[in-house]
């Protein structure tokens, strides 16, 4: 059985042919999938897609930092009322990012941190987008008075931020896009990271793995069903099996640590 820990489901891109590519990811042998919100125009999709597949599709709600400033002023009202009324869905996809145009940091960090405090709070996991922002967001960690269960979802990062994270509690998760050539600093990090933190996502329709891993779908937009290529050369690559990946998942998910 295989997790995708990261996708976007609800994207418009997948319209129209929502259904065949949820019958292909079972095809392949995915169980379940974390889908992620990324504003409140979306969140109710992302409901609508947990009720026509309550086995499958694992919600989560969160405000991306790219749509921080079209945010309405409830925002965060809305955010409670939807992890209150779900009680089983994550924080996220939330974070920091300097890597788009015309960012406003310190605007980010005041929506992040309301949104890492609440997923404490509701004891709910969280996901977490970084981009160019590691010092921000190491900040923002180490001054939190408590952490939730935190992903940081297609992780990017040095070794020796990685390392801190771990000590911090985080998790990681690779994506299929790191499995380019130009990218594989990246699995050398991964293969530091203490197997039991790591996690696989698609991020789909995002982060298109190179072609030879992609056997659904086309080169404009990532098939979450190619996910089960990407696990085969993610453990050929790290021998990280797996029943690993999918039990770190769910530990992660659940908060159960037995």
């Amino acid at each position: 059985m295989l997790i995708d820990a990261h996708n976007h489901l609800q994207d418009p891109r997948f319209d129209g042919d929502r259904e065949s590519i949820v019958s292909e990811m079972k095809s392949v042998g995915i169980d379940c999938c974390i889908v992620n919100g990324t504003e409140p125009s979306d969140w109710q999709s992302v409901v609508q897609l947990a009720n026509q597949h309550p086995t499958f599709v694992r919600a989560s709600f969160g405000l991306h930092p790219w749509k921080i400033k079209a945010r309405p002023a409830d925002w965060f009202e809305q955010l409670r009322g939807f992890l209150l009324q779900f009680p089983n869905a994550g924080v996220g996809e939330c974070g920091l990012d300097r890597w788009i145009e015309n960012h406003d940091i310190e605007d980010q960090r005041i929506v992040f941190r309301a949104q890492l405090a609440l997923a404490q709070e509701l004891d709910r996991p969280c996901t977490i987008h970084c981009l160019k922002a590691w010092g921000p967001l190491m900040e923002e960690l180490r001054q939190a008075k408590a952490l939730p269960r935190f992903l940081l979802h297609s992780f990017g990062g040095s070794i020796e931020t990685a390392k801190e994270l771990v000590a911090l509690g985080g998790c990681f998760s690779f994506s299929g896009y790191f499995l380019h050539s130009r990218k594989r600093n990246v699995v050398d990090v991964f293969r530091k990271i203490p197997s039991d933190r790591i996690l696989l996502e698609t991020d789909a329709p995002d982060m298109l793995p190179p072609d030879s891993h992609r056997k659904f779908g086309d080169d404009v937009r990532n098939h979450p069903a190619n996910m089960a290529a990407v696990y085969e050369r993610f453990f050929a690559l790290t021998s990280v099996n797996t029943e690993q990946l999918y039990e770190n998942t769910d530990r992660w998910w659940s908060g159960n640590n037995a």
